[in-house]
């Protein structure tokens, strides 16, 4: 099993920024990509930035150059650093770890406020 526990979110003024955590515990070793996801209300969830423990790293476009996913190794941490917030990227925002299977967060809300 892999925990997953999201913390950084709340409320901003367009154009501010966010830094999202994600503290992975558990299975760790069995972890082969991880990533964050959002889902808005009345939408699908999306796929926000990825990465693969081989080092290859996807944004969707809506937020390159935007935001950055980044890790702490020593500390089982994962971060999404979200600049020059849009009302757009109002969501809830899901931690991801992809293992033998795929496990997910509680998640945490992002309000950008216009």
């Amino acid at each position: 099993q892999v925990q997953l526990v999201e913390s950084g979110g709340g409320l901003v003024q367009a154009g501010g920024s966010l830094r999202l955590s994600c503290a992975a515990s558990g299975s760790i070793f069995s972890i082969h990509a991880m990533g964050w996801y959002r889902q808005a209300p009345g939408k699908q969830r999306e796929l926000v930035a990825r990465f693969t423990m081989s080092g290859y790293t996807n944004y969707a476009d809506s937020v390159k150059g935007r935001f950055t996913v980044s890790r702490e190794n020593a500390k089982n941490m994962v971060y999404l650093q979200m600049n020059s917030l849009v009302p757009e990227d109002t969501a809830v925002y899901y931690c991801n770890a992809e293992s033998y299977r795929t496990f997910w967060g509680q998640g945490t809300q992002v309000t950008v406020s216009s």
